[in-house]
């Protein structure tokens, strides 16, 4: 074990640092600049050190950096500190003093995560970057359909890709000086996406071959793969492939006391863009082009139950359900049989 535990409260220019000994007094206080070259000044030389950063937009390249001299990283899970958020005298330094005090006495009270590596990173961001595209998009569609609606016309309907093409002639003349930039900006766009979606397939292709078995799933397309892959980035670090809905944050809230033990929503922890991508796929299967399969018949089960929100229910537990049946394909490389459960009641019978 290391003889000193180093807190660092990573702020966007400079960082707070906090040194405490194995007794837990305080040994040095300092600031630094948060880039690679002030960590590499302040850390590089010094015997290793256990170092507990707090989760966020910096902590991923400080992790990597601050590995690469020598020391041991724990990084924090933000939702388990509240008793930081809640300390009447917050500040830099103090909270820097608190990741260090913790991380010397019981580094578990941290939930550490593990920060994927910058290849895998680098590659999610693409798929963020075709996520931002296409919410743009879908608001300049919006604002377009809602300019000509509050004038009285209408607009025909279409998919996203061909709106720009298909609705300019059906623009009112008093509008299309007001409406031709935004045409333009979403044949722009639309260029764009499709310019990311072929480089979507080329990785899913040429660099994440395991996307091929997940893809074998209806509803679960290039985009959906590849963030499954890269948001996991090692599916052996579930020890069950029914953690990986906890882990996207799939599974309801629990605050069970004595007799009471209320029906809760789901905790949204993880990663809320693959959490999104999971459960879009999970709309398709419910919907009216899924097809017949283990899935959809589950989710089916649970509408039919009835009560309040019946059918949300009903698309988070197929959610679920999908985000642990990809976890099982890719792990055993197995062909996906939609109707599993059918062909094992036959077998038994």
């Amino acid at each position: 074990m290391a003889n000193l535990t180093i807190g660092v409260d990573l702020g966007d220019r400079y960082s707070e640092l906090y040194v405490v000994d194995a007794a837990g007094a305080c040994v040095e206080t300092g600031r630094i600049r948060t880039t690679v070259a002030g960590l590499e000044q302040w850390f590089g030389g010094r015997a290793p050190a256990r170092v507990v950063l707090e989760a966020g937009t910096h902590s991923p390249w400080a992790s990597r950096v601050l590995q690469r001299l020598g020391h041991e990283v724990l990084v924090a899970n933000p939702r388990k500190l509240r008793a930081l958020y809640e300390n009447d005298s917050k500040d830099d330094r103090v909270d820097a003093e608190y990741l260090a005090r913790v991380g010397r006495l019981d580094p578990a009270l941290l939930k550490p995560i593990t920060h994927r590596g910058e290849a895998a990173q680098a590659d999610l961001a693409v798929l963020s970057s075709r996520d931002v595209l296409v919410r743009t998009r879908t608001l300049l569609i919006n604002h377009t359909r809602g300019v000509v609606k509050a004038m009285g016309g209408r607009l025909p309907r279409c998919s996203a890709e061909s709106f720009a093409r298909r609705v300019g002639p059906h623009v009112p003349p008093a509008l299309r000086p007001a409406l031709a930039p935004v045409l333009a900006q979403l044949q722009q766009l639309t260029a764009a996406i499709r310019g990311v979606d072929r480089e979507v397939e080329r990785r899913c292709a040429e660099q994440y071959p395991a996307t091929a078995q997940l893809r074998q799933v209806s509803g679960v397309g290039p985009v959906t793969a590849l963030a499954y892959v890269l948001v996991l980035e090692d599916p052996r670090r579930f020890p069950r492939s029914r953690a990986v809905g906890a882990y996207l944050g799939l599974r309801p809230r629990r605050s069970q006391s004595g007799e009471q033990d209320p029906q809760l929503r789901i905790t949204k922890a993880g990663h809320p863009f693959l959490r999104r991508l999971v459960v879009q796929a999970a709309h398709y299967i419910l919907g009216p082009h899924g097809p017949d399969c283990d899935l959809r018949r589950h989710g089916e089960r649970i509408a039919a139950r009835g009560g309040k929100n019946a059918k949300k229910r009903a698309v988070i537990a197929v959610a679920r359900k999908l985000a642990v049946l990809l976890h099982v394909l890719w792990i055993r490389g197995e062909v996906y049989e939609p109707l599993r459960q059918r062909l094992v009641l036959a077998q038994a019978s």
